[in-house]
């Protein structure tokens, strides 16, 4: 198939042209000929990647329900995700473990994104920075544990999230890193404890600012030791969790590697009211997500494309958002084959107007009905 006359994302910004392929990637640039669809000038994107992101619609991973997998599926590619990591929450091994057996188990529906693997954010998580992650469900970081998980789940964990300065951290970090991305998040860890994370073999920081100390002058803490380190970065870009010139200031930073999520729980595509989150009461109001009967945030209510458009807005450029949606979390997550239009790539892309609003989805070279 090709698409003609499209404003093609390159990696760096457009370029006008077009895009032959199949399941995959087969040319992509300026390419003569008829086509089989006219983009009639739309953006070309790569399918958003979303690699922290719990649920929607009513629905969480961590509920281990296998109806809910085609509902979240269908959800995320009607908001231009094409990709994701089924995240889950800190809870007992036992649910876990279920909850892995139900990801694993789970076939892509028609007109539905991939689900990619699974994000493991928690339970090795430290308690004073543990948010709206369960106290009584935390656990010391534990190689053993979390190999019967990513066997429950068919050995598709792409991404755990942990404490490093908890009792056993240094080495968690050695023995998984090697397995699937290490991030640091959720974490007292001062500088130099989470410089010796990312040299251990993390390789990312989870949700940077949120759940970790603040940047100091004299304890830069994960987030100055992230950028030391060169790894990658995600940030909750819905307004909310970040100011946007710390968004702004982050890229300066990071550049490349900054990473947006969305982060969302079981209330994205819902209206305010009040919702469960690991076991806790969660309250919406606004579309503002928080433990319910205090100010501590609890994820997001947002979608990637709403993260995009909202980077857009705060004023990074197109291809910038595009690539830290894109690119940037398939390269953390080690999805290797998606996040680019590159020839031999997986043909999931987007066609995005000039408004940022989605004309087409396309996986794995088919056009979905969404």
């Amino acid at each position: 198939m090709l698409i003609t006359n499209a404003e093609i994302f390159t990696g760096k910004g457009f370029s006008h042209g077009g895009m032959v392929f199949g399941e995959t990637i087969q040319a992509v640039g300026r390419i003569d000929g008829p086509g089989d669809l006219d983009a009639q000038g739309c953006y070309l994107i790569p399918g958003l990647v979303d690699i922290h992101t719990h649920g929607a619609m009513g629905e969480d991973f961590s509920d281990g329900k296998a109806e809910g997998m085609p509902i979240l599926s269908k959800y995320y590619a009607a908001h231009g995700v094409t990709s994701y990591l089924a995240t889950t929450m800190t809870l007992k091994e036992p649910v876990l473990a279920d909850a892995m057996k139900v990801i694993r188990e789970a076939k892509r529906p028609e007109n539905g994104a991939k689900c990619a693997g699974v994000h493991l954010e928690g339970p090795f998580l430290g308690y004073a920075k543990r948010g709206a992650q369960a106290a009584e469900n935390l656990h010391k970081p534990d190689a053993e544990m979390f190999a019967r998980l990513n066997e429950a789940s068919g050995g598709q964990v792409r991404m755990v999230t942990v404490a490093c300065e908890e009792e056993g951290g240094m080495e968690f970090i050695r023995k998984v890193s090697p397995v699937c991305a290490v991030s640091l998040g959720h974490s007292s860890a001062n500088y130099d404890t989470a410089l010796e994370g990312f040299q251990n073999g993390a390789t990312h920081a989870t949700h940077l600012f949120n759940g970790m100390d603040s940047l100091h002058h004299r304890n830069p803490g994960i987030i100055g030791a992230a950028f030391h380190a060169g790894a990658s970065v995600e940030l909750i870009c819905d307004g909310l969790h970040i100011h946007p010139e710390a968004i702004r200031m982050v890229h300066q930073l990071y550049g490349e590697n900054l990473n947006l999520i969305s982060d969302s729980l079981r209330c994205a595509g819902m209206p305010d009211g009040d919702y469960e989150l690991g076991g806790q009461p969660i309250t919406v109001k606004n579309g503002k997500a928080t433990l319910s009967g205090t100010d501590t945030l609890a994820g997001s209510s947002i979608s990637m494309l709403d993260a995009l458009r909202n980077v857009v807005r705060f004023g990074l450029s197109l291809p910038q958002a595009v690539y830290a949606a894109s690119t940037a979390p398939a390269k953390a997550a080690r999805l290797w084959d998606v996040g680019e239009l590159a020839v031999g790539k997986k043909a999931d892309f987007l066609l995005l107007d000039k408004n940022l609003e989605l004309i087409a989805v396309f996986v794995d070279g088919k056009k979905l009905d969404i």
